[in-house]
């Protein structure tokens, strides 16, 4: 046993073993004892990706991808662009790649016989184990197991053969044949090492590694499809659980458990999951992985499909994707390689369409869109050709796309995109085009495109735009020569007539040119595969065409200037002749046999004479063998006039055959037989033919293009047409060899480079020197692209037909229309006919009866009276479809015209070329007005919200009017001029103390109001620490996590939509505004182009009169043209209908082709010409002949020739200026809008941000008004402010009492005791019947029983009861009505008053009991709080995620890392200049702000103190006011309003009393001068002393009256305080007898 186990431990390989590279890669063929050097091509650079390759990209790190190409593998650094290759070491292709779980090594499985696989380690490429012996011909595919220890490997036919390698020790550990079918994958399951999966073309395979008594064995089960239909299987993902997920070719998804399928998965109402092919590719974060040849990108729900179970009705599954990414339209994604780096969301796809793509799979809002790393052709390449003057090569395919490389550079300068595939090319040469750069191509829909290649950078540069590109291809002409594929393109050696070939059996000649017309075709007997003209070392110009069925045509040059055919554009009479290859390679074999034969028997044989008899006997030969159906021609060449040689496939491939046109060409060349007449054997392929050759400048060389995909080299002599030279050659595989067969190669200008293209879709390009010497030879060298032509570049000619189908379409028409023409006529004559026949038998019924003649045609008169009414039932029945008609014609209009708001109009400078054109306004569309109705969708549930908080639960009634009693007023005294004046005068000096009052009273309750509670902080300072604790400190930003965003900032779907909208309509405002301008700048022109037509007419009739060699050339005129006034296209009038109809007419006459409306427009034209002229003619002829001018006049006339011309200059450049200086600010105009858009975007994906959080927002937000409601339902804040309400309403009603008494009303009292006083009121109720009797009776009882106490009974103090029902004398009735109004008024309030103090103290009974709610509806509430925060800080981090477009200069980009700009800009922060700016300024200001609010402390320290001690000095002086009372008492004897003496006004009373007063005394003066005044005066004093006596005395007798009645008070206590005495005394007596 140990001696076994050093066996094994010797034969181990160690770790650190390696091959060398140059020992085992392939190297070229080259013929023995030949003087080629074997390094005769080197590789300068790959310019395609085979992309229809499964699986052929692979990720080694982070910039590096590796795939196949041909023998090579390339190895593309994704920044820098760079390649490097590694050849094949079998020579034989690669038959699948794959790398490493750890990315340290890679493997190369290759193809040929006996194919080994080729461990490669990274980064130093160097070969580190070879695995030999597991297929026969090819590897398909190959894959490492989870941890990298093992390796699996499946072969392509025959074999198909299973192995599993223990690759570091280059052992087979399992093997056996997977199946008899193409096998596509086989990987490992990634969960269970001893589980494998293979599938392939119709079916899926399921392996496992088993231990049985023999050993370690693989056991397959076939997958079964049951009712299902077979499909192939391109990729399929394992379970976790054992099942397997795979993809069909008809899109959905089969989950496979055990072997069998489980369900079909597929999307909602039957539709798959993908559109074409899909490919299950991976399992991540919950969710599963597919790609389609639909070019998107599905994730499914996992969970979903492995419980996924078919319900009893069908075998599908339901269900939608949870994120789907489009990569891109016309993708067809067939694998994804994903990035090396951990966690990391990146891809890279392969796109069968030829391209790689970088992928973002993360599905976030702030996913980067798809990207496109590299673009190549797809498929077959159909075209390759080089610049005949540069270092250029354009290429084209059948994926629509044309491709210029420069080679030198190795790069791609561009390319262009059509319709259809391409199929043929050629590069114009210099004859034709002396720039180089005029392409032919060819396209499969038989279309030629003749294409100019030029440098954008030297076109003259538009203002506010810079070219892009080093190269563009522009279409200068495109024709249709062809119906069918384009196969082959050539030019004459002059450069003067083109020739297309095509799969048609045609070829078609055009003249070369400025534009190329066609000269006519011919027919040939096959599909064109070549054309080759005749070289100028040849007598005449012939046209050599290569047919694949094996013919050869030869034709002459045809002469353009010969006339041609009118019907059709065929050749009929061009000279050729043809050639059919009969097959002689049976022959050669033949000859070849008994040769050696031959030479045999001479070897062993000494008798010669024998053998020549038996020579004489052989010389018959058996029948030839000739190949049904004949041999493809694939190439051919000109050997010498009437000479050629051809390379055939198929059976006759393996020669060379000299061929030449035989003298007899009477024969039909589909049924000749002609055989070469020479031929060349080349080495080496009899299954390996040459598909294409060419020639090097010197005819040196001859390189040819094998089927195989490999490149030959022939050395030849010079002028060696026979080719005798043609011996050794080198070779080397450069494209596939199973399907790259080389259809193209050709050498550059100077023969330093060899191009070469194949069928799978790779290009490459060969240097003949080393890179050293080229470097060398180069360096100062490069591809010129060609300047851009000046004048018109493009000339389209392109129809639906082509040219020959056209000109035999043209002859149809022109035949259909003669014969409507002269049915047209028939019917006319029959029309007149009939005419002239009902006027004959109108006649004929006129006359007598026995002169009338019997219409022999009666029935032929019924007949075409039924046909009448047949005809009118006809129209009835197609009423239905004229309507349909006008219906569509209707929709039609709406969709093309209706949609805009306005036509686009265009206005164009007059002396320079630039041009304004309008904004495509569309009519404003229903969404807008969707969008506002959504936006105030929400607002009536917000009020209703809202509704409880504004509503007052008390009576709220409206505010009482009060009423102001009109006081009636007895006529008055007429006062004087002073009095009046004086009244005036105190009147305003009233008002303005009044005013001033009211004034002082608005200040006190300002300064009140504004007066501060002692626990209430100023709201300035409360806005300021609110604002410092946002913005100063802990200064959150939006991208942090744990920030949270104020109530005031928070955004919802609703603000987000109006703003959303409000930019939507900003920007239509401003293209609007712009349109405006710009119809009015038309409009401006249009009047313009009047005056200076009018100023022209001026100018003609100054010039008229002037000398001829006076006149100064005019100005041109401007005109309008039609794109200016789109609104005039749809003008016309009866004139121009009935012209039109005649130009038709006259078109379906003559046959003719040319377009009805640009006729019509031109004869319109030449019209108003013709007007113009007329009108000229006139003025002409109006001016007066041979009258001479004087000196004076003519001086006059030319001052107003000058005058006008001048006018004319300054209008056209003032135009101008007006239009440049619009376009301007149109352009710039247009920056905003494209930022505005991008702006909208960014709005529009927040409010589908906002749309998905909506929901669950305002769920929390309904919780939360819950929760609020409830605290608010236990609380007596609304009850307090219902009673506070009533109490100011019954202040406000004392008030308007108080105003409605006046000033020194003399009924004050009574009216204030009526207002004042309570009263008994039944409550007011609905009563009926006897209820309303009962409750009459109670209250008459309770009237009885009303205390005196509460309520006031009207009594005075020994006074009567106060009657309130009956207005006293002297009352005003008006007033008094007020007053009991009020007075009820004031009741009611009270009442109310009672109910709400009685309602809040229960109330207050009810919250005592509900006080225990309060905390756990707190804490609910903050609960709901803290989730609507976290709600709006999730939605903050979305929103957040989100990219916003912000375009900057370079100059404006600061983040510079070692001297130069990053390439990755995400930690980078955009930042304004401005606020950057600022903020640094605000370090200052901050640092001044800190020193200022330090001064300000203590200055409001200091200004604290101060106002502590006056407001001490203003309680010292409030206190003097009850001073102030105590005086007012002592002089007015009782407290005044100071203020209501302010504003006493006049008293117009008083006045007229005064003055009534005067009058009286005057009266009474004058009444007293009558009398006898001083005995009455002396009687007066008597009297008046005797009573002054008698009042002292009366005033003595009072005081000692109220002196005894003092005393006898005194008295009368002191008796009854004895008496009291007395009682006592006797009382305590008696109480102790008993």
């Amino acid at each position: 046993m140990q001696q076994e186990a050093e066996e094994e431990s010797k034969h181990r390989l160690s770790a650190d073993m390696y091959y060398e590279y140059e020992d085992l890669c392939s190297r070229p063929s080259i013929t023995p004892d030949s003087e080629i050097p074997e390094n005769l091509l080197h590789l300068s650079h790959s310019f395609s990706y085979d992309s229809g390759r499964r699986s052929n990209l692979q990720l080694l790190d982070d910039t590096t991808l590796i795939f196949i190409a041909g023998n090579l593998l390339v190895l593309l650094d994704i920044s820098t662009k760079e390649q490097r290759y590694l050849r094949s070491c079998s020579g034989g292709g690669i038959g699948s790649i794959t790398t490493h779980p750890s990315k340290q090594y890679f493997v190369a499985a290759e193809k040929g016989n006996q194919p080994n696989i080729i461990v490669y380690e990274y980064p130093s490429l160097r070969p580190h184990r070879i695995l030999r012996g597991g297929t026969e011909r090819a590897y398909s595919f190959v894959d490492f197991n989870h941890d990298g220890s093992l390796l699996a490997s499946v072969g392509s036919a025959p074999d198909y053969m299973l192995t599993l390698w223990n690759w570091r020790q280059e052992e087979v550990m399992l093997s056996c044949k997977a199946i008899s079918q193409e096998v596509y994958r086989v990987s490992f399951s990634p969960y269970n090492p001893g589980l494998l999966t293979s599938s392939g073309s119709g079916h899926i395979k399921f392996w496992k590694m088993a231990s049985t008594f023999t050993g370690l064995k693989l056991q397959g089960l076939m997958g079964h499809f049951g009712k299902m239909a077979a499909t192939d299987i391109e990729g399929y993902v394992e379970l976790p659980d054992g099942k397997v997920v795979s993809g069909t070719d008809w899109g959905n998804l089969l989950l496979w458990d055990g072997n069998a399928i489980k369900v079909e998965i597929c999307r909602k109402e039957g539709r798959t999951c993908h559109a074409g092919m899909v490919q299950p590719f991976a399992l991540e974060d919950g969710q599963l992985m597919t790609i389609g040849s639909d070019g998107v990108v599905r994730g499914w729900d996992f969970e979903s499909i492995d419980a996924a179970d078919s319900n009893s009705e069908s075998s599908r599954f339901e269900m939608e994707p949870m994120n789907e990414m489009v990569v891109g339209h016309n993708v067809c994604l067939s694998s994804v390689t994903r990035s090396s780096l951990p966690d990391s969301f990146i891809w890279f796809a392969q796109d069968s369409s030829g391209a790689i793509w970088k992928l973002d799979l993360s599905f976030t809002y702030t996913t980067p869109d798809p990207e496109c790393l590299f673009s190549f052709h797809s498929g077959p390449i159909q075209g390759l050709d080089v610049s005949k003057k540069s270092y250029l090569m354009a290429t084209t395919a059948l994926d629509r796309s044309v491709k210029v490389f420069d080679f030198l550079a190795k790069r791609e300068l561009t390319t262009s995109r059509f319709n259809q595939g391409g199929t043929a090319l050629s590069w114009a040469p210099p004859l034709v085009n002396q720039s180089g750069g005029l392409l032919v191509t060819g396209f499969e829909d038989g279309v030629v495109r003749l294409l100019e290649l030029y440098d954008p950078q030297r076109l003259h540069v538009v203002a506010g735009r810079s070219p892009k590109g080093d190269a563009k291809l522009r279409l200068k002409q495109a024709f249709k020569p062809h119906n069918a594929p384009v196969t082959a393109v050539a030019y004459e050696r002059n450069g003067d007539i083109l020739a297309t070939g095509s799969s048609d059996c045609t070829v078609f000649f055009f003249t070369v040119g400025e534009k190329y017309n066609p000269i006519g075709f011919v027919q040939v007997p096959g599909p064109v595969q070549g054309l080759e003209w005749s070289p100028h070392s040849h007598g005449e110009n012939r046209l050599l065409i290569l047919c694949q069925s094996g013919h050869v045509v030869e034709v002459h040059s045809p002469d353009p200037d010969a006339q041609k055919p009118t019907k059709t554009f065929k050749l009929p009479e061009l000279p050729g002749r043809s050639f059919r290859f009969r097959s002689i390679k049976s022959r050669i074999k033949v000859w070849a046999l008994k040769r050696k034969e031959r030479e045999e028997r001479l070897k062993e044989s000494k008798q010669p004479e024998e053998q020549e008899e038996e020579e004489e006997e052989e010389e018959e030969l058996p029948p030839i063998y000739i190949p049904d159906p004949p041999s493809p021609l694939y190439c051919g060449f000109y050997s010498q006039p009437g000479q050629f040689w051809l390379s055939m496939g198929g059976f006759d491939s393996g020669f060379l055959y000299h061929c030449k046109f035989s003298e007899n060409q009477d024969e039909d060349p589909d049924e000749r037989q002609d055989e070469p007449f020479d031929f060349l054997p080349v080495h080496n392929t009899d299954d390996d033919p040459i598909r294409s050759v060419t020639f090097s400048s010197d005819r040196q060389l001859l390189l040819c293009g094998m089927h195989s995909g490999s490149v030959r080299v022939y050395l030849l002599q010079p002028a060696d047409h026979s080719l005798t030279s043609m011996q050794a050659y080198w070779a080397l595989s450069v494209h596939d060899n199973q399907y790259g067969h080389l259809r193209h190669i050709r050498c550059s200008h100077d023969d330093h480079f060899v191009l070469t293209a194949g069928d799978d879709g790779n290009i490459f390009s060969f240097s003949l020197l080393p890179p050293e010497e080229l470097q060398k030879s180069l360096q100062r060298r490069r591809a010129k692209v060609p300047s851009p032509r000046v004048g018109k570049h493009l000339i389209v000619s392109f129809v639906q037909f082509s040219i020959e189908t056209a000109k035999q379409k043209l002859e149809k028409d022109r035949l259909r229309r003669e014969a409507e023409l002269k049915i047209t006529g028939k019917r006319k004559k029959l029309a007149e006919l009939q005419k002239k026949f009902k006027e004959l038998l109108n006649h004929n019924q006129s006359l007598p009866e026995h002169v009338r003649l019997t219409p022999v045609v009666q029935k032929h008169i019924h007949w075409c009276e039924n046909n009448t009414k047949r005809g009118i039932r006809v129209r009835k029945q197609l009423g239905w479809e004229e309507e349909r008609s006008c219906v569509g014609l209707s929709k039609l209009q709406d969709w093309f015209r209706d949609s805009l708001e306005a036509n686009m109009v265009t206005v164009v400078a007059i002396r320079t070329d630039h041009r304004l054109s309008t904004y495509r306004l569309p009519t404003l569309a229903k969404p807008s007005a969707d969008l506002r109705r959504q936006s105030t969708s929400s607002r009536p549930d917000r009020d209703r919200d809202a509704a409880p908080e504004r509503a007052v639960t008390g009576v709220c009634s409206p505010e009482e009017e009060v009423l102001h009693p009109k006081v009636a007023r007895p006529a008055a005294v007429k006062l004087g001029d002073r009095q009046m004046e004086r009244l005036r005068k105190a009147a305003e000096k009233a008002e303005q103390a009044r005013a001033k009052i009211e004034k002082r009273k608005q200040e006190w309750a300002q300064l009140y109001a504004e007066k501060p509670d002692q626990n209430c902080e100023d709201p300035r300072d409360v806005q300021a620490i609110r604002e410092a604790k946002e913005n100063i400190g802990d200064l959150k930003l939006k991208s942090d996590k744990d920030f949270t965003v104020p109530k005031h900032l928070r955004m919802n779907a609703e603000r987000k939509r109006a703003e959303l909208i409000g930019l939507e309509e900003n920007i239509r405002e401003k293209q609007t505004e712009m349109n405006r301008r710009i119809v009015a700048l038309r409009d401006s022109k249009v009047r313009l182009v009047s005056q200076l037509h009018a100023q022209a007419q001026q100018l003609h009739k100054v010039q008229q009169r002037l000398a001829v060699h006076l006149h100064r050339p005019p100005p041109a005129l401007p005109t309008v043209l039609p794109e200016e006034t789109p609104e005039r296209r749809l003008q016309y009038s009866r004139a121009t209908l009935e012209r039109y109809r005649v130009l038709r007419e006259q078109r379906y006459r003559n046959q003719g082709s040319t377009r009805l409306l640009e006729q019509l427009e031109k004869e319109m034209k030449e019209e108003e010409e013709k007007k113009d002229d007329e009108e000229r003619g006139e003025e002409e002829t109006s001016v007066e002949e041979g009258v001479e001018l004087s000196e004076l006049e003519e001086e006059l006339l030319r001052e107003e020739e000058i005058r006008l011309l001048h006018e004319q200059d300054s209008l056209l450049e003032q135009f101008d200026t007006e239009l440049l200086l619009l376009r301007h600010q149109k352009l710039r105009l247009d920056w905003q809008l494209k930022l505005a858009d991008l702006h909208q975007l960014t709005l529009y994906q927040e409010l589908l941000l906002l749309k998905e959080f909506e929901r669950r927002e305002d769920s929390l937000q309904e919780k939360l008004n819950g929760r609020i409601k409830e605290e608010n339902s236990i609380t007596l804040e609304l009850k307090q402010r219902d009673i506070a309400k009533l109490q100011e309403r019954e202040k406000a009603l004392i008030t308007a009492f108080q105003a409605s008494l006046g000033e020194n009303n003399k009924c004050e009292e009574f009216l204030t005791k009526v207002f004042k006083k309570k009263i008994k009121r039944v409550k007011k109720k609905e009563q009926t019947g006897d209820e309303e009797e009962a409750d009459s009776d109670e209250d008459s009882d309770e009237d009885d029983d009303w205390d005196d106490d509460d309520f006031d009974s009207g009594s005075e103090e020994g006074g009567a009861a106060l009657d309130d029902s009956v207005c006293p004398p002297g009352c005003d009735p008006e007033l008094f009505e007020n007053t009991l109004q009020l007075r009820e008024r004031r009741l009611d309030l009270e009442e109310l008053l009672v109910e709400e103090k009685k309602s809040a103290e229960a109330l207050k009974k009810e919250c005592d009991t509900l006080a225990k709610k309060v905390k756990p509806l707190k804490n609910n509430r903050k609960t709901v709080e803290d989730d609507l925060e976290l709600v709006n800080r999730e939605k903050q981090q979305k929103m957040n995620e989100l990219d916003v477009v912000v375009p900057l200069r370079l100059h404006q980009i600061e983040f510079v890392v070692n001297d130069s700009v990053p390439s990755d800009l995400s930690p980078a922060l955009v930042l304004d200049r401005t606020e950057l700016g600022r903020l640094q300024e605000r370090i200052k200001q901050l640092q001044v702000e800190k020193n200022q609010q330090r001064d300000l402390y203590f200055q409001a320290r200091q200004q604290h103190v101060k106002l502590i001690h006056d407001r001490k000095d203003m309680d010292t002086k409030i206190q003097g006011k009850d001073q102030c009372n105590e005086l007012m008492l002592m002089k007015y004897g009782r407290l005044v309003d100071v203020e209501a003496l302010q504003t006493l006004s006049g008293n117009r009373t008083l006045e007229e009393l005064k003055q009534e007063k005067l009058q009286r005394e005057a009266a009474y003066a004058k009444e007293i001068k009558q009398w006898d005044v001083e005995e009455a005066h002396q009687a007066l004093m008597d009297v008046t002393k005797c009573n002054t006596e008698r009042l002292l005395s009366v005033t003595n007798l009072f005081d000692q009256k109220k002196e005894l009645d003092h005393k006898l008070n005194a008295r009368q206590k002191k008796m009854v305080i004895y008496l009291l005495k007395i009682f006592k005394v006797n009382h305590w007596t008696r109480s102790s007898d008993i």
